[in-house]
């Protein structure tokens, strides 16, 4: 299966690394002096930037923050190193880390590179030549659902990540708060129903349920599926946003990506093929997988769920942001305007619903 493998393409124009710098250091600290050098780049996503480097027979995987981003808490390069770090021996997913460089005459920014997984990373589009049964589809759901429980059940003190939890006062109030606040410095444009999701968020924020390592941005591009079981999880990615917070929080997160059959067309969050698929699990069985797995209580996931989408809202404005600006060049990022208010708009159906 080896034409459905995530693969690379050439590195995007204004995205170039210099080679001149990168080479010399990655030799001498991997210990690599011989070999070809090259560098591919992964062309998904919309944050950071990944790219293959490979020398000689050894391959890897380098991350960096997006050129121009003055956001650095979106873009934390030692975070992701140092959650990656601790996870790795105890959670199989969490690909191993092979360096980190905070010495920014290299390229300008923090970064690290990580070993190479090969396997699907399952986007929009199905692979051409994949085929799905029903119950393959199912598995593979049920298999995100569970390994979200996964994650949480991780002793993260025992690992030595308890320095990402701030001890001072409530997790949910801090994001809730802290993403306002973000909305509020990279307007670009009057959306009013933006500003009426935030306060009622604002208005209502709930006690915390509870501490465990939030991913906080869990979706299915963000993980990678083994291309011989693709029910097996094999790498889970972008790490830089992760702490200890509300496990409800990270449920909501992944909610908020999930897709059911029946919504209204323009304003779903697609963002994996499957979830169109006959076997397709929804959002509400998804939650009660994770409930019956963990023993929480989701009983306010709406607002979870809600503040969620919102907050995906303040992450591709602060894109649109950095594009309206001339700090980034992508034409990908011309048209996340428009998805700010499709969201807003979301969101509040969901308010009006009361559901997931």
């Amino acid at each position: 299966m080896s034409d459905i493998l995530d693969k690379t393409a050439a590195v995007r124009e204004g995205e170039e690394l210099d080679r001149a710098k990168l080479e010399p250091y990655l030799r001498a600290e991997l210990n690599l002096p011989e070999g070809e050098f090259a560098i591919e780049q992964f062309p998904g996503g919309h944050s950071n930037l990944t790219y293959l480097v490979t020398i000689g027979d050894t391959e890897m995987v380098l991350r960096r923050p997006p050129f121009g981003s003055t956001v650095k808490a979106a873009h934390d390069m030692s975070r992701e190193y140092r959650v990656m770090n601790a996870l790795h021996p105890v959670y199989g997913p969490a690909p191993k880390p092979l360096l980190f460089c905070d010495d920014h005459s290299i390229m300008g920014a923090d970064f690290y590179a990580m070993e190479r997984l090969r396997g699907l990373v399952m986007r929009k589009d199905k692979p051409e030549g994949l085929e799905l049964s029903e119950a393959d589809v199912r598995a593979i759901c049920v298999a995100t659902a569970e390994n979200l429980a996964d994650l949480h059940a991780i002793d993260w003190k025992a690992i030595g990540l308890d320095s990402l939890q701030k001890k001072e006062g409530s997790f949910m109030q801090r994001q809730v708060e802290g993403w306002a606040r973000r909305y509020e410095a990279s307007k670009t444009d009057d959306l009013p129903l933006v500003d009426e999701v935030l306060k009622w968020c604002l208005d209502r924020i709930p006690e915390d349920s509870g501490a465990v390592i939030v991913h906080n941005d869990y979706k299915f591009d963000n993980m990678m599926m083994d291309p011989d079981d693709l029910s097996k999880i094999i790498g889970v990615f972008d790490w830089e946003m992760s702490t200890i917070g509300d496990p409800m929080f990270d449920l909501g997160c992944a909610l908020s990506y999930w897709t059911n059959p029946d919504e209204p067309e323009g304003l779903s969050t697609t963002n994996c093929f499957i979830q169109s698929m006959p076997g397709s699990i929804t959002r509400e069985e998804f939650a009660n997988i994770y409930a019956e797995k963990t023993g929480r209580d989701i009983s306010n996931i709406n607002y979870h769920f809600v503040f969620q989408i919102i907050k995906l809202a303040v992450v591709l404005q602060q894109i649109y942001f950095r594009y309206k600006q001339g700090k980034t060049s992508d034409p990908r990022f011309a048209g996340l305007g428009e998805g700010v208010g499709l969201l807003a708009m979301r969101a509040k159906m969901f308010i009006d619903s009361g559901g997931i």
